[in-house]
């Protein structure tokens, strides 16, 4: 993306940042500050601020409209906001600049009644970065508040000239659902690294058939940078691939709340000192994390009686150092509070953790992150975390359950972990769509058993690749693959479950087995 190979090798990204904006940025200026959305009339919803962002945007001395009529919005994508039971942000992206963006919004497709002002958020891109040189994106957001808990929305969104509640545009209404106020029986589903080709495009149809309450991707999105160095001397940056992703993810995005974690794909250097400037551009999460400067892809919420706390590995990465110790410590801090809170809650039943680099991995390419296991894997034990979510490796794989290294007991397929008194399991679920990695073991999954008593690896560390050899390694699958997840609160007497399957793009089940927590 411009800077010697040389150079980049050297540089963390706020210094390949600096690079960028300094060769390439003599016209580009830095939009900055907060935008607060258009209040409500009648006070039915509220659109809430938005979070702050600099995000390089086009200079323009007059912007220059077409007939809006002719500007069709495409790539939706909700997400919730700090409260999933009443707050919803609706994004979508325009090819062109409009006029008055909105979404409109109603109990019923017939009677979107109420309409909110929307906000946009320019990206551009010069020539000299990447391959998509002088390209302008334009994202629209739109956060809801003051919702219903557990109640069906229709929504439409336009712009001047593009009206969703005209009959013409009938076909391009949309739903979500907000979060229950109480515990109720919900799936979720979880992948990463996905991009953009047949396999996303497939493992999205079968998502959508599991009518999940809300997606967790485990970062490496859309391989715009498809380096993920964290390094701007890769050439092969695109930022249109953005384009494509967002709408080969619309078909589930526009229904189902997409919460990403970031990767190390996901790291952009030319749009801000953090690599995450176009991030922020591209989506709306909830704003609840330790540093929404440094780390806006780290947050939490709770939905129904599960925990989620989305992280960024980024931060304590030793194997791709670009962002390593960017926080200084606090998401690792923010981390074991958000931890001790949702344990102590009486409403809380399992806390389940996803981000990108794995924790425990046998995969030929990344393998295991020594970074997590030495920051995070002793919170995630002290606290007894019942499920972690990992992507990078993109395969399928499955642990046993975990306690300081070593296998506390094994969990066959089929099998119910407790991790009140056992430990941790953990699952690599990267196979959402781009090229698949390999194994040094066979392949063992639901139907095709083949265990191993030792499994030979490496693990990441601050002094580079260490061997190790692991018996925790129970599943392997090697093609495309996804979570899902099924939550059952405890009922009178018995105990609150996850049931976690793996799920194959051709709709096969490669894995499962049960997380089991008392009721308290």
């Amino acid at each position: 993306m411009g800077v010697p190979e040389q150079l980049a090798e050297r540089m963390s990204m706020a210094e390949q940042h600096e690079y960028l904006r300094a060769r390439f940025s003599r016209r580009t200026m830095i939009r900055g500050g907060a935008v607060t959305l258009g209040a409500v009339t009648g006070g039915a919803f509220v659109a809430g601020s938005t979070a702050q962002a600099a995000v390089p945007a086009q200079p323009q001395t007059q912007t220059e409209y077409v007939n809006g009529s002719l500007v069709a919005p495409f790539g939706r994508h909700l997400a919730f906001g700090n409260d999933p039971s009443t707050e919803i942000s609706i994004s979508w992206q325009v090819p062109l600049p409009v006029k008055k963006p909105f979404v409109r919004i109603g109990t019923h497709a017939s009677h979107l009644s109420v309409k909110i002002e929307a906000e946009v958020r320019s990206l551009f891109t010069p020539t000299g970065v990447g391959a998509s040189g002088n390209h302008t994106q334009y994202y629209v957001h739109a956060k809801l508040t003051h919702l219903k808990p557990g109640k069906t929305y229709y929504y439409g969104v336009g712009h001047d000239g593009f009206d969703p509640a005209a009959p013409q545009y009938a076909g391009t209404i949309g739903t979500f659902t907000t979060a229950p106020a109480h515990k109720e029986p919900f799936t979720f589903t979880a992948f990463g690294d996905e991009g953009v080709g047949y396999h996303g495009l497939a493992n999205n149809s079968l998502l959508l058939g599991q009518n999940p309450a809300f997606h967790l991707h485990a970062g490496d999105i859309a391989y715009a940078d498809p380096a993920g160095a964290g390094k701007t001397a890769d050439t092969g940056f695109d930022s249109r691939v953005w384009d494509q992703f967002l709408a080969q993810t619309e078909s589930v995005a526009k229904s189902v709340p997409w919460m990403p974690a970031y990767g190390n794909h996901d790291m952009e250097a030319w749009y801000s000192p953090n690599g995450y400037g176009g991030e922020e551009a591209r989506w709306n999460l909830p704003d609840n994390g330790p540093d929404k400067k440094n780390l806006p892809g780290v947050y939490s919420f709770v939905y129904g009686n599960t925990a989620v706390i989305s992280l960024d590995a980024n931060d304590i990465s030793f194997e791709i150092p670009a962002n390593l110790g960017i926080s200084g410590g606090t998401q690792t801090k923010w981390l074991e509070g958000q931890l001790k809170k949702f344990r102590a809650s009486k409403d809380v039943d399992f806390i389940v953790i996803f981000f990108h680099h794995c924790a425990y991995c046998t995969s030929t390419a990344h393998a295991s992150e020594g970074g997590v296991r030495q920051e995070w894997v002793p919170l995630f034990e002290k606290y007894t975390v019942d499920l972690v979510i990992n992507g990078h490796n993109h395969q399928y794989e499955r642990t046993d359950v975990i306690k300081a290294g070593a296998v506390v007991k094994k969990l066959p397929i089929g099998g119910t972990s407790y991790p009140e008194t056992e430990g941790v399991v953990y699952v690599t679920a990267g196979a959402a769509g781009r090229s698949l990695y390999a194994f040094t073991a066979p392949l063992s999954y639901e139907g095709h058993e083949n265990e191993v008593d030792s499994v030979a690896s490496f693990i990441n560390t601050k002094d580079g690749k260490v061997n190790e050899t692991v018996t925790w390694s129970r599943v392997r699958y090697l093609d495309y693959s996804f979570l899902r997840v099924d939550v059952t609160p405890a009922s009178k007497g018995r105990t609150a479950t996850l049931t976690v399957r793996g799920i194959a793009e051709t709709g096969e089940q490669v894995d499962h087995f049960t997380v089991a927590r008392k009721a308290k």
